[in-house]
């Protein structure tokens, strides 16, 4: 038996041309049942394994998907992967998963090697508005769809109405009482943070109250570290300036201020009432279960992956940029003021 088993020799033990055995490995539809099973039972028993990298060059694409988030730590993008493994796994593909860190070269490093290794496409949240890598990849022939960021008709995307969830989380606030409301979030670089702060001020002027007395805590970063940062800028006010209740830009920096909260031995929602935005897992089961802004996460990663899919493979494709609708989550960390 050679050392390294090559198509031929499947084809001499199963009796079968090298079409055949190429049809059971990429058309299988193509091959009766009783000649795939054959071939397949030939493949197991000689151990053979598919050259991937010569596949690769004869197609001009891998059956790989790059996915490019910007927090791999964020369990929100942890809930895209598997929607979008889901899709692909059905499809005959693979994803693999980058991240950015929020950082425009490790995103553009990620881009650049998916485009050399001739991903089959590309899901991608982009740190910033314009990214001159997704530009290149597209030119080279690579479908492009951005996941959780809208786009014009030169790509597919999915999104949410992050405008619209901004207002619920804060027309929630003002509803139970709280007319001292911060808005914690940045950087502003990122779109869904900017949408939903704007959507923040829409639920303030729809109150009849002056947008600008909405207060913000910017941070670099959108994680558990920055909140318990913003978290202690609140906890060093005094009771009569400190806001009583704070929007968060993600579910991460709602629970970071959670945690420094307790560390204070300040009480929520008494002291402060907090809402975040996702509604990940960890949002349900903190300590003091926290409201947030759910967004339709796995399914997110499914849409995206089935645009990206179907662009790849119909000649009749048609750019679509799909938009979810977030909905409101009322836990324990916004009670109402007596």
């Amino acid at each position: 038996m050679p050392d390294k088993i090559s198509v031929v020799d499947v084809a001499r033990e199963a009796g079968v041309s090298l079409g055949t055995v190429s049809n059971v490995l990429n058309r299988p539809d193509r091959v009766s049942p009783a000649t795939r099973e054959r071939v397949q039972q030939v493949i197991e028993s000689l151990g053979y394994v598919r050259n991937e990298a010569a596949r690769q060059l004869r197609s001009g694409s891998s059956r790989t998907i790059g996915l490019v988030v910007l927090d791999i730590a964020n369990p929100f993008f942890t809930d895209v992967a598997k929607g979008a493994e889901e899709v692909a796994e059905a499809a005959g593909l693979s994803v693999v998963l980058c991240n950015s860190g929020e950082d425009r070269k490790r995103e553009t490093h990620h881009l650049n090697l998916l485009r050399e290794q001739r991903a089959f496409g590309v899901l991608v949240t982009p740190v910033a508005a314009k990214t001159p890598a997704i530009e290149e990849i597209r030119r080279s022939g690579t479908p492009v769809v951005l996941v959780d960021r809208g786009s014009g008709r030169a790509h597919c995307s999915v999104s949410v109405n992050d405008r619209v969830g901004g207002e619920l989380a804060v027309a929630h606030l003002l509803a139970v009482g709280h007319q001292r409301i911060c808005f914690v979030g940045g950087p502003r670089s990122i779109r869904q943070v900017g949408e939903r702060l704007a959507g923040a001020r829409a639920a303030f002027s729809a109150a009849g109250l002056d947008p600008a007395a909405l207060q913000v805590i910017s941070t670099p970063a959108l994680n558990v570290a920055e909140g318990r940062t913003a978290g202690a800028k609140l906890a060093g006010l005094h009771a009569g300036e400190r806001p009583t209740a704070v929007f968060c830009a993600n579910d991460l920096l709602g629970l970071g201020i959670l945690q420094e909260m307790t560390l204070r031995r300040l009480r929520v929602p008494d002291d402060l009432a907090i809402i975040g935005y996702d509604d990940i897992d960890f949002a349900e089961a903190a300590a003091i279960p926290m409201s947030s802004v759910r967004q339709p996460r796995t399914e997110l990663g499914r849409t995206a992956t089935q645009l990206l899919v179907d662009e790849r493979q119909s000649p009749t494709h048609q750019h679509r940029q799909v938009v979810f609708e977030p909905e409101l989550v009322v836990r324990a960390s916004t009670a109402g003021l007596d």
